[in-house]
């Protein structure tokens, strides 16, 4: 067996101290709300919590069915249903979030790249920030409606990289190039920013928004005080909720403090939908696209000036904060516990935080008081240049990433049929997105590059059991 260097992990983290059978609760990963359905297959991530009563159940499907709302060009035939665009990126929540499942880019030029976005921005005069480009806005939407030209699309080239493993493999990575192409509204500013992002799996949202900040930030190491490699910040972020900064626990870059602010935010960007919250029902367009900024809207005083009403957006909300996290799978075999001390020996722990609490007195009962099992930290952490997309986000800088939740990733096959991971998509295994880690994550992945092969694959098991 070759020589592991045992990472040493914060209190906090809680490692696992024994490795010869599961740990109490650990094959419910989100609590009493895990998902109550035992068969896995392409509806995985699409069950509601399993300690929801048939009442809240109701509200679960009432909720889905708008998430999966197919919307029009107002004016349409019901006010409930228009205000799309006039640019967009998908039609619908469920268009982008397939199954409540992972995203991927484009597999080719006639891709439409539904369920992937291109975030765009320029230099701010403020050192360290950055404004949406003044032509196209903060994300490039991909559709229009009729009469409306789109804004371009994704293209997207890949050249390879090797990495060589302990014994002789050699790992293709595949690193990726992006532009717009097509581009409907004249060249973009020069010095323009892009970065691309899928769309993420949805389960468990609402137990990661009932973990107390105060443990989050809590694990927060800014200054490596204790020396063992791992930084974590939290992130800082506004919220127009609570009218003050608080921390950012939703998006690849913790952008968002709320599950409410991420989904509004995703209506109007995405779909081009004005709520209470963001009443812009023009969306993304700016000032220099005035056909869009004049085109006619959804907003209706019956939807309270919007084209989402309060209570569409409460049910939206409650789908989203109750998809349920599915049952670990073989929790117990030997094979799954041997990688299960591998993980936590070469250091990937650290940021993968296995286990949570959630706050008591979170409002929604079933959500709260929850012993959970994500595997993130919430945190951000500098990832090396490799997966750097140069593009500041809030306080998040072009390095940095927040650690995703590993719950579910073991099945992204089975919902979206395909498997790729990172924030655009491009590794297209778990092992290749091991490989990509750097910055702070170096001496983990050097550790999982130093394994022999079959340390690797129980690695690789164990993490696919998650």
């Amino acid at each position: 067996m070759a020589a592991i260097v045992l990472a040493v992990l914060p209190v906090t983290a809680a490692p696992a101290q024994q490795f010869d059978r599961a740990e109490p609760g650990e094959a419910r990963p989100g609590g009493t709300a895990t998902s109550a359905f035992a068969e896995i297959d392409a509806n995985a991530f699409s069950h509601p919590s399993g300690n929801l009563g048939a009442a809240r159940r109701l509200d679960f499907e009432i909720g889905n069915r708008i998430f999966g709302r197919v919307w029009e060009p107002a004016p349409s035939a019901s006010e409930s249903t228009d205000g799309l665009g006039p640019l967009y990126n998908a039609r619908s929540c469920r268009r982008c979030h397939i199954r409540d499942g992972r995203g991927h880019p484009p597999a080719s030029r006639e891709d439409d790249a539904i369920s992937m976005i291109l975030l765009l921005s320029v230099p701010s005069p403020d050192a360290d920030q950055t404004t949406p480009e003044p032509t196209y806005g903060a994300q490039l939407q991909d559709f229009a409606i009729a009469g409306h030209t789109p804004e371009g699309r994704i293209a997207v080239t890949y050249s390879e990289r090797h990495v060589q493993l302990s014994n002789g493999e050699t790992v293709s990575l595949r690193a990726p190039a992006y532009a717009v192409a097509d581009a409907g509204y004249g060249p973009l500013s020069p010095g323009t920013m892009t970065s691309p992002r899928v769309a993420n799996q949805m389960i468990g949202l609402g137990l990661l928004e009932a973990i107390d900040a105060a443990e989050i930030e809590a694990l927060a190491d800014p200054t490596d005080g204790d020396d063992d490699g791992i930084s974590g910040r939290a992130a800082r972020v506004w919220d127009g909720e609570r009218g003050a900064q608080t921390l950012g626990r939703f998006g690849w870059k913790a952008g968002q403090p709320s599950v409410r602010a991420q989904t509004v935010a995703a209506l109007s960007r995405d779909i081009g939908l004005s709520t209470s919250i963001l009443p812009t029902p023009s969306g993304d367009c700016t000032e220099h696209q005035s056909e869009c900024l004049s085109a006619p809207t959804g907003n209706t005083q019956r939807l309270g000036a919007a084209e989402v009403s309060n209570e569409a957006l409460a049910f939206v909300l409650f789908y989203a904060r109750n998809l349920a996290v599915p049952p670990r799978r073989n929790a117990d075999e030997p094979d799954i516990l041997e990688g299960k001390r591998l993980f936590h020996e070469s250091g990937c722990a650290a940021c993968h935080r296995p286990r949570f609490e959630t706050l008591e007195d979170y409002p929604q009962r079933e959500l709260a008081g929850q012993t959970i099992w994500p595997y993130t930290d919430l945190l951000l952490h500098d990832m090396g240049e490799g997966l750097a997309d140069s593009r500041p986000e809030g306080s998040a800088s072009g390095r940095e990433w927040r650690t995703p939740p590993l719950w579910g990733i073991g099945l992204t096959n089975t919902v979206n049929g395909h498997t790729l991971y990172l924030h655009d998509g491009r590794a297209r295994s778990l092992l290749e997105a091991i490989l990509w880690h750097g910055g702070e994550a170096v001496t983990a992945r050097q550790n999982v590059i130093d394994m022999t092969g079959e340390e690797r694959d129980r690695l690789i098991e164990f993490v696919s059991s998650l």
